[in-house]
């Protein structure tokens, strides 16, 4: 009787339940250290201490620049969205990246820090997030990895996977948690992705897949050293022309450079930036908003370093790429006037001959110049007669209201072409939209005072915020009928699509 009292018991404890019949907590998956006591100190004080050190200097040195430091450079109506850091050994690389670190504001809480860097250690096709690990642990504390998003990141995206290879001794990410945990009050989770490829067309798979994190609320961290292993002379140079094209924002320029550099026969030149993946990444990210700036803060090499030589070095920048508040956009009553003339003038040119639009841009106010999305809606005799838009930010406000004015009038498939003798009774109302934000759950979802857009796999749709106070429809409704009448996706389909909000700045005639 007691050795099976003792066998039940055995087996009780076996399978993890408690004696309510709950399952025991599993226990977090912590990521070791890889490379602490090599690339950087392995003690917590020092370690800090260093790290302090660093980020002070930096900020000295910024103050006594000609280009003005972290809190003066920065204009209030912009933001730090991205920044590009090496990921050498501390003693080599760490002052020229806490430059960038500077520029950060201590005070910021953001809702992840995506970290993308080269894999050193094997090649894969795509990218690898770590959905592994809970906690990636440093001296200084462990930190949270966000792992239902990188398990989402997979599940929705084929250039997507988990390699664990690419994570377990890469350092590239590893040695810039400590910098963050010291610069930042407060550490957000993290999304720790290894990029296994330089396929052009694969990057942009990867860019398009993060995009709707690229805005104010995240923070995304590019670790890339420079060129590699030409003497130090050579390796300014080299590094001098790389450098520009990444400041340029120009993606380009910046293939043409690192082929021409290669092509140069650089003695000893191995590549002009290992993490050319994750830059040209961020570039992609980049490129459609107009306001985006990337600024180029410091630059040295191994050859600079008392432990480093001038035969074979390694080169090292820091960038830091700015955006605009979406919420800076205004549009004056005269802005407005001016974006109903253009669009009424625009359908009416298909008739007179004309060209669509103003041919002088420089007579426009900056708002009308900057790009931005929006929906040009006809109504005739309050009944609608065609509505077309366009949500990228990559055409200035006025061209995208003049040729969505066309497309409402002439290619709307709902309808026949607008004829001259309806106009009279024509009235345009143009929707400006702010950009598309990611939403997690439909609970970040303002219904009523924002639209919502749709997208699973090729399919997408959207309705505009107007279109609830027009239908009365519930939040759940608008959903359903977005989904199942403009995606094509079913009643259903928005509970596992890709969800985004916007908001429209609404007038007409």
């Amino acid at each position: 009787m007691k050795n099976h009292l003792k066998l039940i018991i055995i087996a009780w404890l076996m399978t993890g339940t408690t004696a309510f019949g709950r399952e025991h907590p599993k226990a977090p998956s912590i990521r070791p250290m890889a490379v602490a006591g090599q690339f950087y100190t392995d003690d917590k004080d020092s370690l800090r201490a260093q790290i302090t050190q660093y980020l002070e200097e930096a900020k000295k040195e910024d103050l006594q620049t000609t280009t003005a430091g972290p809190d003066t450079n920065q204009e209030p109506a912009t933001y730090v969205q991205s920044i590009i850091v090496p990921h050498a050994g501390y003693i080599f690389s760490a002052a020229t990246a806490a430059h960038a670190y500077a520029r950060l504001p201590k005070d910021k809480t953001y809702q992840h820090i995506f970290l993308l860097g080269p894999s050193h250690h094997v090649a894969f096709d795509g990218a690898s997030v770590n959905t592994a690990y809970d906690y990636y642990q440093t001296p200084l504390g462990e930190i949270r990895v966000d792992r239902t998003l990188a398990e989402r990141l997979v599940k929705n995206n084929r250039c997507f996977r988990y390699e664990p290879r690419a994570h377990d001794r890469e350092h590239c990410l590893e040695v810039q948690l400590p910098m963050l945990q010291v610069q930042l009050d407060t550490m957000p989770s993290i999304v720790p992705i290894i990029i296994g490829t330089l396929d052009f067309s694969r990057l942009r798979d990867i860019a398009d897949a993060l995009k709707p994190w690229y805005n104010e609320d995240n923070l995304f961290v590019i670790s890339s050293d420079f060129c590699h292993y030409p003497r130090y002379d050579d390796a300014c140079r080299v590094d001098k022309a790389t450098g520009e094209a990444v400041a340029n924002g120009d993606i380009a320029q910046l293939i043409d450079t690192v082929k021409a550099q290669m092509q140069a026969g650089v003695p000893q030149l191995a590549t002009t930036a290992c993490g050319l993946c994750a830059i040209l990444i961020n570039m992609m990210m980049a490129d459609d908003d107009p306001t985006a700036t990337t600024q180029h803060l410091h630059y040295t090499n191994s050859g600079d370093s008392p432990y480093g030589g001038k035969e074979q070095v390694v080169g090292y920048h820091s960038f830091v790429t700015t955006r605009r508040h979406a919420t800076d956009f205004t549009l004056s009553e005269e802005d407005r006037q001016n974006l109903l003339h253009i669009a009424r003038q625009s359908i009416e040119s298909q008739w007179q001959g004309e060209s669509a639009g103003p041919s002088d841009d420089r007579q426009l106010s900056p708002s009308l110049t900057t790009c931005c999305g929006a929906f040009v809606t006809l109504h005739k005799n309050g009944r609608l007669r065609g509505c077309i838009g366009h949500f990228g930010s990559d055409t200035p406000l006025y061209k995208v209201v003049s040729e969505m004015a066309q497309a409402a009038a002439f290619e709307d498939p709902r309808f026949h072409p607008v004829t001259l003798d309806e106009m009279p009774e024509i009235s345009i109302e143009i929707s400006v939209l702010t950009p598309l934000k990611r939403i997690n759950d439909i609970s970040e979802f303002d219904y009523g005072k924002q639209g919502i857009f749709i997208r699973k796999g090729r399919r997408s749709g959207t309705f505009l915020p107007q279109v609830a106070e027009e239908t009365h429809w519930t939040k759940e409704e608008f959903l359903g009928h977005c989904a199942r009448d403009k995606a094509g996706i079913g009643w259903d389909g928005w509970k596992d699509a890709e969800l985004y909000t916007y908001e429209a700045i609404l007038f007409g005639e």
